[in-house]
């Protein structure tokens, strides 16, 4: 049996001690210092509203879409919030701020959307009959008017200076629990759907907890001033998963400021229709990288038109700002006075260039171009892509609005390449590349021109979308 010595021992007993003394330093570390928003709130807590809008259902659709049949991503679910109160009678509620001593009040379109009858609840529990004097849906912006004085108001922010990883409370009325306070960080900014819905909006997504009954409540940083207006949620479940979204209030008062002087809300607009790019895209496209927003439809007599953006034109910047993403442009385009001018940044032919465009006016209805479906099947695909089509009859042309000829019809698909595009019998092919598509003819002529490995890009307009798609040329015998 060995013996052992009394370093040994020495050694050992420090070795028992070390985790003592690692937990003994890491106590006397300082906690990090978090922030108290016990001040903010009780300073701007006033000036948040209950908001409650009354309306009666038949006045609306009757064949209303059941809400378990539509999906969830992206749901209003915080308001409205039905609520029995007598019949023939729907209530929804929401949240809002007072922004003006005299009774102005801000919240989100979709709470009043439908009202007869909208009553807002102050912090003192007076409840007062609002006016509203104005909407607008695309921002999900509604201004009320209170009959009241020297009410308590919110302190205004700049929310083009907020930046992910900022603290921001949110107040409002969860569920009808009136100022319930909830607090959290900004995951991102200039978020943007990409649907038609509030696609002028770069949104503030946060991680604060928002559920029914916040919608139209205020977002404010530490210093107590209002970044955003509480919109919209993510989720699976209809209930708060860690996403959340706030309208700036950068464009809410933009919105305010144009209700109150015209009644209306006033949006730029240069009249093209863009999409993503991708990396197939971007190498039949010669860009150096996927980005950008592809043109795949210039309206005629439009802005851009007049200016001269052409179809798969890439727009890489607009006004300065840079186009990562086809979102991107949307919101800076809306967000311009109709008649300013701005630079665009557009990648034509393996160059870039720069072309000034006059901004117009977004008009309040757009006119939708008819699809084309079902024309008779073909037996062979004369080119290597394997899409067999066939030329449009007067018929069809009319209802897309053609009048150059332009276009064929897809009628089968028997290329690999093409399926996985989702090309599909229906569409219409009206270019390839950036040359007009006007025949059978002139489209397996243009397709076999490109060689093995090449990426094609074809402008194919389905029902009332019309888009860009990358397809790789295959090896021959193996479409």
């Amino acid at each position: 049996m060995t013996t052992t010595s009394r370093n040994e021992r020495r050694s050992l007993a420090r070795w028992a001690a070390a985790p003592l003394l690692v937990f003994a330093l890491a106590a006397n570390v300082p906690a990090a210092d978090l922030p108290d928003f016990s001040p903010l709130v009780e300073r701007y807590g006033p000036a948040v509203v209950n908001v409650q809008a009354s309306g009666n259902p038949d006045a609306q659709a009757q064949d209303a879409i059941d809400q378990q049949d539509v999906p969830e991503i992206f749901r209003r679910f915080f308001g409205p919030m039905p609520q029995p109160r007598e019949r023939g009678m729907r209530v929804s509620m929401g949240s809002g701020f007072i922004i003006s001593p005299d009774g102005y009040v801000l919240t989100n379109n979709h709470v009043v959307d439908g009202a007869d009858e909208v009553t807002v609840r102050l912090s003192d529990r007076r409840e007062l009959d609002a006016k509203v004097v104005g909407t607008d849906a695309q921002y999900d912006i509604a201004l009320l008017k209170l009959n009241a004085t020297n009410l308590p108001v919110v302190s205004l922010g700049d929310s083009k200076i907020v930046k992910a990883g900022q603290w921001v409370v949110a107040i409002g009325s969860p569920f009808g629990f009136d100022h319930s306070v909830t607090a959290g960080i900004v995951s991102a900014v200039g978020r943007n759907f990409g649907g038609a819905d509030q696609q002028y909006v770069p949104f503030i997504q946060t991680d604060v907890p928002i559920n029914r009954g916040n919608s139209g409540g205020p977002l404010f940083n530490l210093d107590g001033q209002v970044v955003g207006i509480n919109s919209q949620i993510f989720s699976n479940t209809g209930g708060f998963m860690g996403v959340s979204f706030a309208i700036p209030i950068d464009i809410a008062m933009n919105a305010v400021e144009q209700i109150k002087a015209t009644g209306r809300v006033s949006r730029g607009m240069i009249g093209v229709q863009i999409q993503n790019v991708d990396r197939e895209q971007a190498k039949a496209l010669g860009l150096p990288r996927s980005g950008g927003a592809l043109v795949n439809k210039v309206t005629p007599g439009s802005a851009a038109d007049k200016a001269g953006v052409q179809v798969g034109d890439v727009i890489l910047g607009f006004g300065g700002h840079e186009i990562a993403m086809s979102v991107d442009l949307p919101p800076l385009v809306g967000s311009s006075k109709p008649g300013s001018k701005a630079d665009l940044s557009v990648w034509r032919e393996g160059k870039t260039l720069t072309i000034p465009v006059t901004v117009g006016e977004l008009p309040a209805d757009k006119d939708a171009l008819a699809g084309v479906r079902g024309a008779a099947p073909a037996t062979v695909a004369g080119n290597p892509l394997g899409i067999v089509v066939e030329d449009l009859t007067a018929d069809q042309r009319k209802q897309l609005g053609i009048t150059d000829g332009q276009g064929v019809v897809v009628t089968r698909i028997t290329g690999n390449a093409a399926r996985r595009a989702a090309l599909a019998p229906g569409d219409v092919i009206l270019m390839v590349g950036r040359k007009p598509v006007k025949s059978v003819a002139d489209f397996n002529a243009d397709l076999k021109e490109a060689k093995p490995g090449e990426s094609v890009m074809l402008l194919v307009r389905r029902d009332e979308q019309t888009q860009f798609l990358a397809l790789t040329v295959p090896p021959a015998g193996k479409g």
